[in-house]
């Protein structure tokens, strides 16, 4: 459903990806982690238009992509959950879904589709009206993930869903996840809390200064030693 091959970008003479290949096939949940400044929020941007790759291609749907603007890319049917949520705050929560059907026609469908938002999330339900800036850390990654699901995405990508949240609440998070999935949606997720991301993926990549370095199923991923040493805290 996703695939890079061979993409580098540069932020000015700054190499920032090198050579990165990955896919995601449907139906999949894929994880793909590092340390910081490793290079995945860079890899989400170049999916979805907001840098340029300098070569190497971008598909979806096995269409190219790294040329298409942001939205023709959403509208295609990828959706992005930012990292630190980046929620309209001055914008009440409804307004805040209704701005991830942008491209959307139909009134009817935009409705039922905040219905849907809403069973999925009940506590986005009861703060529909309050602006969203007001919102605790978990209500707000709950939102994003509400916003992003507007656009009835094919395939979603997460980009530190876990970021700043209590252990309980990323428990909540990556149970959603596994619902998204079991609804059809394809799920990409970049993390750095790799236990827990291992633990509902299918697959794994590893990008370590801009290279993807491993590359195996989730189950191999949690018993390999760089792994484990770089992520899990095991020798």
């Amino acid at each position: 459903m996703l695939k890079l091959k061979e993409v580098n970008t540069y932020y000015g003479p700054s190499h920032v990806l090198q050579d990165v290949s990955l896919e995601v096939k449907p139906g999949e949940i894929v994880c793909l982690l590092g340390a910081n400044a490793a290079g995945k929020t860079t890899t989400m941007k170049t999916i979805f238009g907001l840098v340029r790759p300098r070569s190497g291609s971008v598909l979806f749907d096995e269409q190219p992509i790294e040329q298409k603007l942001t939205g023709e890319i959403v509208s295609s049917g990828l959706a992005l959950v930012p990292e630190a949520r980046r929620i309209f705050s001055r914008m009440t929560v409804l307004e805040n879904l209704e701005m991830g059907a942008y491209s959307r026609k139909s009134r009817t469908e935009m409705k039922e589709d905040i219905d849907r938002v809403c069973e999925i999330f009940p506590r986005v339900k009861e703060r529909l009206k309050q602006f969203a800036g007001t919102m605790s850390g978990g209500e707000q990654q709950m939102l994003a993930m509400g916003r992003a699901l507007m656009s009835r995405p094919k395939m979603i990508c997460m980009d530190e869903p876990s970021m700043g949240l209590s252990p309980i609440l990323v428990e909540t998070i990556f149970k959603t996840i596994l619902r998204i999935r079991s609804e059809g949606v394809t799920v990409f997720l970049v993390e750095q809390n790799a236990s827990m991301a291992l633990g509902l993926a299918d697959r794994g990549y590893v990008l370590q200064t801009g290279k993807i370095v491993l590359s195996d199923t989730a189950k191999n991923l949690l018993t390999n030693d760089l792994v484990r040493q770089a992520y899990l805290g095991g020798a």
